[in-house]
């Protein structure tokens, strides 16, 4: 341990700073802490420090049953509800051996993509906001408004949705909502040109963020890195595609993945806006096939106790941050024996130790507000 003795007007600009960013802050999007180590003006190490809303939802699925584990993987990412359920009933199906109605899959694919760019609309608002524009906030909550509406009217919640189930979905689709999801998805495309002129035709932001907090491939994969993240990197990888669930597979000619080479902060949004146009297009094509569906039944019949055979299983999705996957153990009773939970957001932010030392101060905030991360996805 080495000590320094600062007398007058001796040493003071050798000597480093320690900083603390959080854990209450506005550019920490949460209960999160960052210690910075710094020298001047610009940092020297950094440490996320997490933990700081931990909930234990890994130890309560294992005392609660199948249909009770759902409101709790519901809720770590709560900006990406539905995709969170969706990884848990694709757990259990597969565990099951279970085959869900093709109406269920393609409504369930509808839904994701539309959470999807809920989730995305989020951060295409708040980022600029942390920058200093404070106008895309307002077009980001008025698109998202369009589309909670139809979320809502289907399964009566804003947020947490809870309305998947083991073996399809909650109940049917109410009469004319395909048309009313079709009228919202065609009012946000038409407006989502805001964003390129109001954000990407700005010269302050692209100042701000275009070769800042550049993330290379090797630190993507070392880490392991996912989502627009990484692929604003140029790890061209996507769940949808690469390992398809769902109806993705059927969906190949519209998906489109997206990547840059950059890397930086301005590639990160650039990813997460054109994706947002595409997931758009996936549900467009979503809603046509089913309205081409004869009537069937969403979801299968259950006992009234629900048992997984004994054994283990990994499910993961591509959620709208990232890899989130579920590892089920079962020992044949109604409750999960183990369920681990990986999710994006907790694998992202590690990444900061890499890319903020050598940065400055005013860039951390670009940086860290271009991980789109949510604080209950790191800490679960």
């Amino acid at each position: 341990m080495t000590e320094t003795t600062v007398g007058i007007g001796g040493a003071a600009e050798s000597t480093d700073m320690v900083l603390n960013i959080g854990p209450q802050h506005p550019s920490t999007h949460g209960v999160l802490r960052l210690r910075l180590v710094l020298d001047g003006e610009r940092i020297r190490q950094a440490e996320p420090v997490i933990g700081y809303m931990h909930r234990g939802a890994e130890k309560l699925f294992e005392a609660r049953d199948y249909r009770q584990i759902i409101m709790l993987a519901n809720r770590h990412d709560w900006l990406s509800a539905f995709s969170n359920e969706l990884g848990v009933v694709l757990a259990v199906e597969r565990m099951l051996g279970m085959e869900v109605p093709e109406r269920a899959v393609w409504t369930r694919t509808l839904l994701a993509e539309l959470n999807r760019v809920l989730n995305h609309l989020m951060f295409l608002g708040s980022y600029p906001l942390e920058l200093g524009g404070i106008t895309p906030v307002f077009h980001a909550f008025h698109e998202r408004e369009e589309l909670q509406t139809v979320m809502e009217e289907v399964s009566g919640g804003r947020m947490h949705y809870m309305f998947n189930r083991v073996g399809g979905l909650k109940e049917d689709l109410p009469a004319g909502w395909l048309g009313r999801a079709r009228h919202a998805v065609a009012e946000v495309r038409s407006r989502m040109d805001v964003y390129d002129r109001l954000v990407l035709g700005n010269e302050i932001f692209r100042g701000r963020t275009r070769g800042v907090g550049v993330l290379t491939p090797a630190t993507v994969h070392a880490y392991g890195v996912s989502g627009p993240i990484a692929r604003a990197s140029g790890v061209d990888f996507d769940l949808r595609r690469d390992e398809p669930y769902l109806a993705y597979g059927e969906l190949a000619d519209t998906l489109k993945v997206v990547t840059r080479r950059e890397g930086d902060c301005l590639a990160r949004f650039e990813c997460l806006l054109e994706q947002t146009h595409n997931s758009l297009d996936l549900a467009d094509a979503c809603l046509e096939r089913l309205a081409a569906l004869p009537p069937g039944p969403i979801n299968q019949r259950l006992p009234k106790v629900l048992k997984a055979p004994e054994g283990a299983t990994y499910a993961w999705t591509e959620n709208p941050l990232g890899l989130n996957g579920y590892y089920l153990v079962s020992k044949g009773e109604k409750t999960p024996y183990r369920l681990k939970l990986r999710s994006a957001s907790f694998n992202n932010i590690q990444a900061l130790t890499e890319l903020l030392p050598g940065t400055l101060v005013a860039d951390m905030v670009a940086i860290l507000g271009s991980m789109f991360f949510v604080v209950g996805d790191i800490d679960k």
